[in-house]
């Protein structure tokens, strides 16, 4: 039987008043989308691995986790699936032009949040905007708290 829940991670990184953000094509609607780097966890990795992975393959960015935002769950009725998102805060360290992105990655933007919220119609889900309004309230966790026994 073929589970139809997901862990997934992402990062919330802000630069000069700027959040960094995908464009990108949703599989299952064909749809693009907006959405921090984000993926799902790969078998035996950690939350921040994970993050930091999926991070550099979105947007050839190096991050550094330095809390938690959220644990979110979501029910996507288009996918008939839950996923529970733990978004992370992460400092750029740096940014390679030159990576090669993952194929559904249109572009990487930096974002003000009144251009997000322009666009909120077009986030991937209500996860996206929730992590930044809980980042801008200064939620926050110690990431120790993501135990990985």
């Amino acid at each position: 039987m073929q589970s139809n829940f997901h862990v997934t991670t992402a990062v919330v990184v802000e630069r000069d008043n700027h959040f960094l953000m995908v464009e990108e094509t949703d599989k299952h609607s064909g749809r693009k989308v907006l959405n921090q780097p984000a993926g799902h966890l790969e078998h035996g990795e950690s939350v921040i691995d994970g993050a930091t992975r999926e991070t550099f393959e979105e947007t050839g960015c190096i991050v550094r986790p330095v809390s938690v935002i959220s644990v979110g769950l979501y029910y996507s009725l288009e996918r008939a699936a839950t996923y529970c998102r733990i978004t992370l805060h992460a400092e750029l360290v740096s940014q390679d032009f030159e990576a090669q992105l993952d194929p559904d990655i249109e572009q990487v933007h930096w974002m003000t949040m009144a251009q997000i919220s322009q666009n909120s119609d077009k986030l991937r889900s209500p996860l996206v905007l929730d992590a930044l309004e809980r980042y801008q309230a200064h939620e926050s966790y110690p990431l120790r708290m993501l135990a990985m026994l």
